[in-house]
């Protein structure tokens, strides 16, 4: 069976990425750093192709909410700045570390808790198979540009939140 192409199963699998990897920054015996880094180029890779790509798209339809979509990047903010904080900690594993992991954490998971209700439910009650594929495919081509890019730097997510 190929791999989905759906917007929406695309978001939902990169969401079930990310809480693996926060179980390994939380592990004493995981590479933590390691963890640390895959997470922070996926999540800024994950919120720019969102924002590029399938928040603009969304805010065509009528029954889905501008008010999340733009909630939403809001969200991606905060979590930027969550990760920022963390990447910024030298000593991993420390209680300053962990202290701001946890604050990472609690921003991404509220905002992929929400952003499943809201969003992603609307997305799948009004808009076509058909349409969300083609948007998976946008979202999938820029995810994949900004992973490779490698994003998930201090400098560059201080850029970005400094936009």
């Amino acid at each position: 069976m190929p791999p989905t192409q759906d917007v929406v199963e695309l978001i939902l699998q990169d969401h079930r990425t990310m809480e693996d990897l926060f179980r390994a920054m939380r592990s004493v015996e995981a590479d933590r750093a390691a963890a640390l880094s895959e997470f922070a180029d996926l999540l800024i890779a994950h919120a720019l192709a969102e924002e590029a790509e399938v928040y603009p798209a969304l805010r065509r339809y009528k029954n889905i909410d501008d008010e999340e979509v733009e909630h939403g990047e809001e969200e991606h903010e905060e979590g930027n700045r969550a990760l920022l904080e963390l990447l910024r900690v030298e000593d991993v594993g420390s209680d300053e570390w962990d202290e701001k992991l946890e604050k990472l954490v609690e921003a991404i998971a509220h905002h992929t808790d929400e952003e499943e209700r809201t969003i992603l439910n609307d997305a799948r009650e009004n808009v076509a198979m058909k349409r969300r594929e083609e948007l998976g495919s946008a979202f999938l081509a820029e995810r994949e540009k900004q992973l490779a890019a490698r994003r998930g730097n201090v400098d560059d997510v201080r850029g970005i939140l400094e936009k």
